[in-house]
């Protein structure tokens, strides 16, 4: 939630931020940020809702994907799915 609500966009120069994470250089810039609406929380709930209703199914349906933890360096998850194409480790049938 915080990761996505909190993102800025510069309307003039279209240059992204974060509150926390990548805050605006000046104020200047800070004054002048705006918000996508998709990033407001009661949007962001609604998707994540959306979402958990729907996950089984899609896991049902794929049932030959692969979990990714995306909260790693970006060099480390090409790695990993890379390595899921290419030499896919063994998974038991249920």
């Amino acid at each position: 939630m915080e990761r996505l609500s909190q993102r800025r966009t510069d309307p003039v120069t279209g240059e992204r931020y974060h509150t926390t994470f990548r805050p605006a250089p000046t104020p200047e810039i800070q004054a002048r940020l705006r918000q996508n609406p998709r990033d407001q929380e009661e949007n962001i709930e609604k998707r994540l809702e959306t979402y958990y209703r729907n996950v089984k199914d899609l896991e049902d349906f794929y049932e030959d994907a692969f979990y990714v933890n995306a909260d790693q360096d970006p060099y480390v998850i090409f790695e990993f799915i890379e390595s899921c194409i290419i030499k896919p480790l063994p998974c038991k049938k249920f």
